[in-house]
């Protein structure tokens, strides 16, 4: 990220390493210098999905995601929203606690995000509502609204994930954890437009890279191992030849 321009990057989604649950060709993980280097780089008003989970030791949750996220505060992001990417199914029972099926989706916006397309999902209500409405005298009022058919979707995220489900791309299972395709695909359309610039600085399987060429976006993908880096080069190669 040291070779990208100041204020240039629209939209970051990304997942660093989580406590050290996965073994990344045995590279080390700089959260500090690639937050700082996250603020540098992305526009006033644009926006950082940061997608992580804790592991637990000896016992406890480690906590990092939190540390994580008021860190990104510290150096001057706003905290825009906490989301939570619900993965449908607990793979490791834990026995003496309710087993773990999220992970965190922190969005984090320098200065108030300058694009928000929300997505939105049909209401379960049916027909008008009726509120009461409190009066300063204390009194109460009843008031009739007609609701839309839809509403901007809840920030709980349902979406399926694993082998085959995640993505259809085989290849991209050479990767030890990988993004589902549609949570990418949902968080592009969410925080930016066609033509915006998005990266993503632990690139891996090249799903960021890849759903931005699909939604008409400039990409940069960024990976420290270069293994990496040839599966997401030979996903984007397939989407350039369709």
């Amino acid at each position: 990220m040291k070779n990208i321009s100041d204020n240039i990057v629209d939209l970051v989604v990304t997942s660093p390493p989580y406590d050290n649950l996965r073994d990344y060709e045995g590279y080390t993980f700089n959260f500090k210098g690639i937050a700082k280097e996250l603020f540098r780089v992305i526009k006033e008003c644009g926006v950082v999905v940061w997608v992580v989970g804790d592991a637990t030791i000896n016992g406890s949750e480690t906590g990092t995601s939190f540390k994580q996220a008021l860190y990104f505060k510290e150096i001057g992001f706003n905290l825009h929203d906490t989301m939570i990417y619900d993965k449908g199914y607990a793979p490791n029972s834990q026995y003496n606690r309710y087993n773990q099926s999220f992970e965190y989706m922190f969005v984090f916006g320098k200065g108030k995000p300058n694009t928000t397309n929300l997505k939105r999902e049909p209401r379960t209500t049916k027909g008008d509502r009726v509120s009461t409405i409190r009066l300063k005298d204390g009194t109460t009022k009843k008031e009739i609204r007609q609701l839309n058919k839809d509403r901007i979707k809840r920030n709980i995220w349902h979406i399926d994930n694993g082998f085959m489900r995640s993505t259809k791309d085989k290849k991209a299972f050479q990767h030890p954890a990988i993004f589902p395709e549609q949570l990418v695909q949902d968080h592009i359309e969410s925080w930016s437009n066609e033509g915006d610039l998005v990266l993503d600085p632990m690139n891996g399987s090249g799903t960021t890279t890849k759903m931005a060429k699909q939604l008409n976006r400039k990409y940069i993908g960024i990976d420290i191992s270069e293994k990496y880096c040839k599966i997401a080069r030979q996903r984007l190669r397939q989407e350039i030849l369709l």
